[in-house]
């Protein structure tokens, strides 16, 4: 039996598209986002001090600690979520300056 005329030009590209498909599929269930394989948040070296509801309190509050020498940093973690993280040796007077920041 003798293959029809041209069907052999067909194989190579429908091995090498099988191919692309196979890896594709794989890599896509390889690198798929699980939230139960996301490691937890990690501040790092730094101490979370506060947690406040507006992203605008918490840079007011970023600027009175720098007022205080204090050096922090802010980090959005929700529409309605940002903390203040300070490094550990800072930690104790970033949290009296905090209290009496007025978080409204």
């Amino acid at each position: 039996m003798t293959p029809v005329a041209g069907t052999h030009y067909l194989a190579g590209p429908v091995i090498a598209f099988a191919v692309v498909a196979g890896l594709t599929l794989f890599l896509r269930w390889a690198f798929r986002s699980d939230p139960r394989r996301r490691p937890p948040a990690d501040d790092g070296l730094l101490t979370r001090v506060a947690t406040l509801s507006r992203r605008e309190s918490a840079l007011a509050l970023r600027a009175v600690l720098s007022d205080a020498g204090i050096r922090s940093t802010v980090r959005s973690t929700g529409p309605h979520r940002a903390e203040v993280l300070v490094f550990p040796e800072d930690a104790d007077r970033a949290r009296a300056v905090a209290a009496a920041f007025p978080s409204g």
